[in-house]
């Protein structure tokens, strides 16, 4: 068996071409012998601050194998291995898009042992000024965030496989990502959406959906057997649209989407009086084939259908997720009890989501603060004002 040298053991050598070359060990094989780096550079002074910079990065590290494997092969190997037996599969197909699209063709062909920090900071900056493919122009700052959050984790899972010793898209600086401003409907607009489903086939669907703030797959995956007599409605799976049309059934979104919600008592009573007709488990059939759920898509193409109708402006289906949080939340709501309704992991995310509407309540809690302190101590004096300072004239 070769004799074991210890990681970060090397030797540095002045080739015949004047340049100056240096070995590392970063690793073993598995019979022991040594897993080698080499690094070159023009001058010994170079070649010493680039090998004490590769010695840091090894520290600590014993690779189990020279890594020969592209950016591009790690990347498909970790899509098949790593990310399909943990994400769903509309989400696997967003990372394979992004790889495809985004990060193979500038570094596809890299070693992996070979990316650094400067290859994933050019490849975003690329990203920002010239990603679109079908027409000029850049990515979004989010779609960016997006790719180095996937490649992030994918390096994250070589380190852990000893591919390589660190990951090199650690204390990247990523550009701000910017949320497109909410679009809900006002209280006008809901009545107008509400005239325009009367009598209308689907009037209970976008009615539990306004009353509930539920997901689409989450309202399409609704069985009888998930509401109660007491009115109480258990959310324990969703649908996901398959690549080519059809559905399958899931979990929701999170571990805290699976919920129970009180409906609202009317909402409750619509739907026991939809319960008398029922002719399959599902609450939302499909209407061909009743034995299946209504596909998500149907509820897309319908809601763009009575948009139109009653002359509303257009919305993604998502949006009425955001009009039910929103005048829930404007009407008292707090945010720790409507987290728990829309099965967010937590109230901070229901707070950041939201912030404009809080904002609103916060200015009239301000102004009703205001009034009653005004009422205590006059408006000579009001609480924010020092009291030797003597009031404006």
């Amino acid at each position: 068996m070769a004799k074991r040298r210890p990681s970060g053991d090397g030797m540095v050598r002045h080739r015949a071409d004047g340049r100056w070359e240096g070995r590392i060990v970063i690793g073993h094989k598995a019979d022991g012998a040594s897993v080698f780096r080499y690094v070159y550079a023009p001058t010994q002074k170079e070649l010493t601050a680039k090998l004490h910079g590769e010695i840091e990065d090894c520290r600590g590290v014993d690779l189990k194998e020279k890594c020969r494997l592209t950016v591009e092969e790690w990347l498909m190997r970790w899509l098949g291995e790593y990310a399909a037996p943990r994400v769903r599969e509309g989400t696997l197909r967003g990372y394979r898009l992004s790889i495809e699209k985004y990060i193979v063709p500038r570094v596809g062909e890299r070693r992996l042992t070979a990316l650094k920090e400067r290859d994933l900071r050019r490849l975003y900056k690329y990203l920002l000024r010239n990603g679109r493919l079908r027409e000029a122009g850049g990515l979004s700052p989010t779609t960016v965030r997006k790719t180095h959050a996937l490649l992030h984790r994918a390096l994250d899972d070589a380190v852990k496989a000893r591919l390589i010793p660190r990951n090199p898209a650690d204390g990247i600086t990523l550009p701000k990502g910017e949320r497109p401003p909410l679009r809900v409907l006002t209280d006008a607009e809901l009545t107008t959406f509400m005239d325009a489903l009367e009598n209308d086939p689907w009037h209970d669907f976008f009615y539990l959906e306004l009353t509930t703030g539920l997901r689409r797959g989450e309202i399409c995956g609704l069985m009888w057997s998930d509401l109660d007599a007491a009115g109480t409605l258990k959310i324990s799976r969703t649908l996901h649209v398959k690549r080519g049309g059809g559905v399958t059934v899931g979990e929701p979104k999170t571990a805290t989407g699976v919920r129970k919600l009180l409906l609202p008592p009317s909402t409750a009573q619509l739907l026991r009086e939809r319960k008398r007709s029922a002719v399959s488990q599902w609450i939302f059939p499909n209407p061909l084939h009743p034995e299946r759920p209504i596909n998500p898509g149907s509820a897309h193409t319908n809601l763009k259908r009575l948009l139109k109708k009653a002359g509303l402006p257009d919305i993604r289906f998502h949006d009425l997720r955001h009009t039910f949080a929103t005048h829930a939340i404007a009407g008292g709501v707090d945010a720790k009890t409507l987290s728990g309704i829309l099965g967010h992991t937590d109230a901070a995310f229901t707070l950041n989501t939201y912030t404009h509407v809080t904002g609103d309540m916060h200015r009239r809690a301000a102004e009703i603060v205001g009034g009653f302190m005004e009422d205590i101590f006059g408006k000579e004096l009001r609480p924010w004002q020092d009291a030797n300072q003597a009031p404006a004239p």
